[in-house]
């Protein structure tokens, strides 16, 4: 797969491409990343690809000519176009999936106080990262390319990606490290009972937990099989299958 990012600032992309699964990813094979200078394509004799508004306002507006000859430069049939713009719609786990099957990807990061509104008619979509104002669209385009490298075959171990937040519908369940006990706080005793059909069924429990409690608009739209619904009416409490997991599991425990 092959990830290409328009800017007007590639150096914000060192640090992004030659680190840990980016890094790897790439040497790897996995997946090219090209970083395109937005501004060696002005024709501008000044060299200027932003303008103030025209009819008057604050700040300085993307030129056209410079983004749409870039974009000319990389497109090719195969090419899947995304702006980066509050207009987008917001971006989620199931559109990096999507992404992700896509062979070739290109990110245009708009900055200053926006865009010339007839780029538009050049992008396939707008996206956006969230409600929220950011310098330019180089952060979020990091934030989009890292979610879909992260499910390209051969990024990350497969098992890694099933397990995660939003893969399911539902938040990660709670994750621990030695020691057991931490200042008073102690790893569930139920992860050292070995009966792994007890541990993913707690790890089930929590998931359901925590996604009601902390995220109601995503639990809202997860389908609740009869095993879940059974989890849930047991709430906080432990149930006999927990409990007897627990008891089992209790020589293992340092």
């Amino acid at each position: 797969m092959k990830i290409t990012i328009l800017t007007l600032f590639p150096e914000m992309f060192d640090g992004f491409t030659t680190n840990s699964i980016i890094k790897r990813a790439i040497a790897k094979g996995v997946v090219e990343i090209e970083i395109v200078n937005i501004r060696d394509f002005t024709l501008d004799k000044y060299g200027r690809v932003d303008t103030p508004p025209i009819g008057g306002g604050a700040g300085l507006i993307m030129k056209c000519q410079p983004i749409v000859d870039a974009l000319k430069k990389v497109k090719t049939k195969s090419s899947k176009t995304l702006l980066l713009s509050p207009r987008g719609s917001t971006y989620t786990q199931n559109k990096a999936k999507e992404l992700s099957k896509e062979d070739h990807v290109i990110l245009l990061c708009g900055h200053y106080e926006g865009i010339d509104e007839r780029v538009n008619k050049y992008v396939d979509e707008q996206v956006s990262i969230g409600d929220y104002i950011l310098t330019g669209g180089e952060l979020g385009s990091m934030v989009i390319a890292d979610s879909i490298i992260r499910l390209l075959d051969g990024a990350i171990a497969e098992e890694s990606t099933e397990q995660e937040s939003f893969e399911n519908g539902l938040l990660e369940y709670p994750q621990y490290t030695e020691p057991y006990d931490f200042n008073g706080d102690k790893v569930p005793d139920i992860l050292y009972s070995g009966n792994h059909q007890a541990i993913e069924k707690w790890r089930r429990k929590q998931s359901l937990n925590l996604t009601k409690e902390n995220r109601p608009d995503l639990f809202e739209k997860v389908t609740l099989s009869k095993q879940d619904k059974k989890l849930l009416e047991e709430g906080k409490e432990k149930a006999s299958w927990e409990l007897a997991a627990i008891e089992k599991g209790k020589k293992f425990i340092k």
